[in-house]
């Protein structure tokens, strides 16, 4: 049995992914959720704990696909760092990436930096990112803009400042990067740069909630571990 450990992105929740589980289960596959949005003030090291604490959870032999969205593609990252023997394959859905030392500030474009600092000086207390309307994550059908707008919640600044802590373990983990079309941010480019293969599809960026069928196949096809 495979087990996808789906870790949702920022301002989202394990909700993100209601709509793919099924799909996944459907196959066959078990899903883990790991839910980065309980711990208060924090940053990505305390993402990435959470994420690797769910890894331990997952019986030893069994295939583990590690699924990141958006923001989570650094925190898995450094959560299969921590956990390499454990996981057999990285995937990053429109994730945020880099090397050792990289933020999430650091590889965004200037623009998105001053908004999100700025966001937070002036509604979030210095500390809390608030959240941004659906169609900022590509939503924009009625029934769906809704149903987001109501489970958005603040995201942490930490969590976009802080640089990730990696050795060269998570470099020697397959992985796959998907990026949709039409792309906001190069994140073609941050998979390509680790070396990962990279799939092009075209949907927004919170796919996962308007098309989920496509990337669960995807997933679900994900090549094993060659090592």
């Amino acid at each position: 049995m495979t087990t996808y450990v789906l870790v949702h992105g920022a301002w989202h929740r394990p909700w993100a992914w209601d709509r793919l589980v099924p799909l996944l289960h459907a196959a066959g596959a078990r899903t883990l959720t790991p839910d980065l949005g309980t711990s208060g003030d924090h940053g990505l090291h305390d993402d990435a704990a959470t994420v690797a604490a769910a890894l331990d959870t997952v019986p030893a032999g069994e295939e583990l696909v590690l699924v990141g969205h958006s923001y989570a593609g650094l925190v898995v990252r450094q959560a299969a760092d921590l956990r390499p023997h454990a996981v057999d394959h990285l995937v990053l859905v429109d994730g945020w990436a880099g090397h050792d030392g990289t933020s999430m500030l650091e590889l965004a474009p200037d623009a998105f930096v001053t908004a999100v600092r700025e966001a937070a000086r002036t509604s979030g207390d210095g500390r809390w990112i608030p959240a941004p309307p659906p169609a900022a994550f590509g939503i924009v059908d009625a029934a769906d803009t809704a149903w987001l707008a109501e489970r958005l919640v603040p995201q942490a600044l930490r969590t976009f400042t802080e640089a990730t802590r990696l050795s060269d373990a998570v470099d020697h983990i397959p992985g796959t990067a998907v990026h949709y079309r039409p792309a906001a941010y190069p994140f073609d480019r941050f998979g390509a740069a680790l070396g990962y293969r990279t799939l092009a599809l075209d949907g927004p960026h919170d796919v996962m909630l308007t098309d989920p069928e496509p990337l669960a196949r995807l997933l679900l096809e994900t090549p094993p571990d060659p090592r």
